[in-house]
């Protein structure tokens, strides 16, 4: 199975309105061949989307780590593959130059970054739109909007959400496992 059709099995198990507009919009997009981010983590095409693919493998794996935090199995559908939707039709590519092992210049692809919508931070502009499609519940959404934690926002409030929701730090943490330890052992 190919990291989109997972991914659109995962997303088939979702109940609510509007969902099947989101898949349509996301099959319109560069989702399924869109980077990650330009120069981190699957910073290739198709990175996106297996991305996002290891931050729910990861979600599931931690939930066992934390039976206390109970979510339903939609919820992780939701918030895992929806966390960085603020990345879809971000990036472009650019021709650049650099100097390969023999000294020689070549030209190579790079991804840049170009966003048809600017809308505030990470988080915020993902809820932003993943609400244009579903609603999204008051965890969900607070989840997704904290997952970058104090990469994208004021520390002070996103622990007090974290404390309110632990769900939302758990997504956090998985993002974070999923792109420091599961994608850099991929690349590396």
């Amino acid at each position: 199975m190919t990291d989109k059709e997972r991914y659109l099995s995962l997303c088939s198990s979702i109940k609510r309105d509007g969902i099947n507009n989101l898949i349509d919009w996301l099959e319109k997009s560069d989702f399924f061949t869109a980077p990650a981010s330009t120069r981190f983590h699957g910073s290739y095409a198709g990175g996106l989307c297996e991305h996002s693919l290891h931050v729910y493998d990861e979600m599931k794996r931690l939930l066992q780590v934390y039976p206390e935090i109970k979510v339903s199995e939609e919820t992780i559908i939701i918030t895992t593959l929806f966390h960085d939707l603020c990345k879809v039709n971000n990036y472009a590519v650019e021709k650049r130059n650099r100097k390969n092992e023999s000294g020689q210049w070549e030209s190579y692809d790079a991804f840049i970054t170009k966003p048809k919508l600017n809308y505030g931070g990470h988080g915020s502009k993902s809820v932003f739109i993943t609400q244009q499609f579903i609603k999204l519940t008051t965890e969900e959404a607070v989840a997704i909007n904290c997952h970058m934690s104090a990469f994208d926002g004021d520390v002070g409030y996103i622990g007090m959400a974290y404390e309110q929701f632990p769900y939302a730090w758990l997504l956090s943490a998985a993002d974070q496992s999923a792109t420091y330890v599961i994608e850099t052992k991929k690349e590396g």
